[in-house]
């Protein structure tokens, strides 16, 4: 494939990766208004969002199969338009059970797209002959970072129901510019392995098996404290430091932006450092930052601790799930994917539970547990991060 060619798709994709963390970011820091409009408690809450665990646990191996068949281009195009629609949801619902039901659908939405647009990532980075992986979730971060800053301006002037409406307007035009690259372009096979997207059989050996799940536990423990970061680092800031709305929905913020920064320099740690490195790095870091984002008495110390923790988890889930698509295509990223998000989104039910029995900032200590988990596990298995 020419170039310019793929420096087109590389841009389409990015702006796909930029509008998932938007989308995702705008709903989080509208979760205490969404709270407070159905009355559900920390537990209720939780058990509502475990509705998006489940609608995107459930159907992120069938995108993969999805992907496989028809492409990952076409895949990606048309969960940009089920997000968009999707994100308007939540604001119509007035109890748990009902948010949970339409979390459900958004939860797939959301696990459809993200395992379609990291395998047609997989196939450009091979393409590209560069670790870019952290760019294009970099964009993600930055996507969040702006999701957040909006909802933060608007937060108390526009009701959740205008805002995400107005989300999915945004989301769908930017899903119809950016698809028509991505629809008359085929995924890039790697120049010195022209088979790449038939190389990926629907049934893996044991080894590749195994190493698609050592990868897809370290995008779990990495992935939960970015679930827990989006869904209850606000309502920390709010409820426990007592933070204005829209300092709270700040903490999310600066954990996006910090991210957005470390995977910027993604690439030139993964040329420089090597992966175990990079891992082992991130893992120890943001097991630092969010002890200290926990545990801080003030707002502004908490939200250093955010910012921490987002530089430390930055690479460690697109160096997972790069390496679990190189060893198996778009069935590894679904998998890894499958195990990364649901760690995303089955942290923040764990959380939920854990601050009605014990209290929120000692819930948010599982975080930084988990951290250091995966930096082990890149470590102990420093040999297969390489292979």
């Amino acid at each position: 494939m020419p170039g310019n060619d793929l420096a087109r798709l590389r841009l389409a994709l990015t702006v796909f990766f930029a509008l998932d963390g938007f989308v995702f970011a705008g709903w989080v820091v509208r979760i205490p208004a969404i709270k407070e409009q159905t009355g559900a408690s920390a537990s209720a809450l939780g058990l509502a969002l475990l509705g998006v665990s489940a609608g995107a646990v459930i159907t992120m191996m069938l995108t993969g199969r999805l992907c496989r068949r028809f492409g990952s281009h076409p895949v990606t195009v048309v969960c940009g338009v089920l997000l968009a629609l999707s994100v308007a949801l939540p604001p119509l619902t007035h109890s748990a059970p009902a948010l949970g039901a339409v979390l459900l659908v958004f939860g797939a939405a959301y696990g459809c797209i993200n395992v379609a647009m990291n395998s047609a990532a997989v196939d450009l980075v091979a393409a590209l002959r560069r670790p870019v992986m952290p760019s294009f979730h970099a964009a993600f971060s930055l996507g969040g970072m702006l999701g957040a800053g909006l909802g933060g301006l608007v937060a108390g002037q526009v009701s959740p129901t205008r805002h995400l409406l107005g989300l999915t307007v945004i989301a769908l035009l930017v899903t119809a510019v950016a698809g028509r690259t991505l629809l008359r372009q085929e995924p890039p096979a790697p120049p010195d392995r022209p088979g790449h997207q038939e190389r990926a059989p629907g049934r893996l050996d044991s080894r590749t098996r195994g190493l698609v799940v050592v990868f897809g536990l370290i995008a779990l423990c990495t992935a939960y404290g970015e679930g827990a970061l989006a869904d209850w680092g606000a309502l920390h800031l709010e409820q426990d430091l007592e933070a204005h709305p829209g300092v709270a929905a700040a903490g999310y913020s600066c954990f996006a932006l910090a991210m957005t920064i470390g995977r910027l320099s993604g690439t030139t740690l993964l040329e420089r450092l090597g992966r175990t490195r990079t891992l082992v790095a991130g893992g120890t870091t943001a097991a630092l930052g969010m002890l200290l984002g926990a545990l801080a008495p003030s707002v502004w110390a908490a939200l250093l601790g955010f910012a921490v923790t987002g530089l430390g988890l930055a690479n460690i889930f697109p160096v997972a799930v790069e390496r679990a698509g190189a060893l198996a295509g778009p069935t590894g990223v679904a998998a890894a994917s499958t195990l990364g998000y649901g760690g995303m989104l089955l942290g923040p039910p764990a959380i939920g539970f854990m601050a009605d029995w014990y209290s929120l900032p000692t819930a948010l200590t599982s975080v930084a547990v988990l951290a250091a988990v995966a930096a082990m596990i890149g470590f102990a298995t420093r040999r297969a991060a390489v292979s």
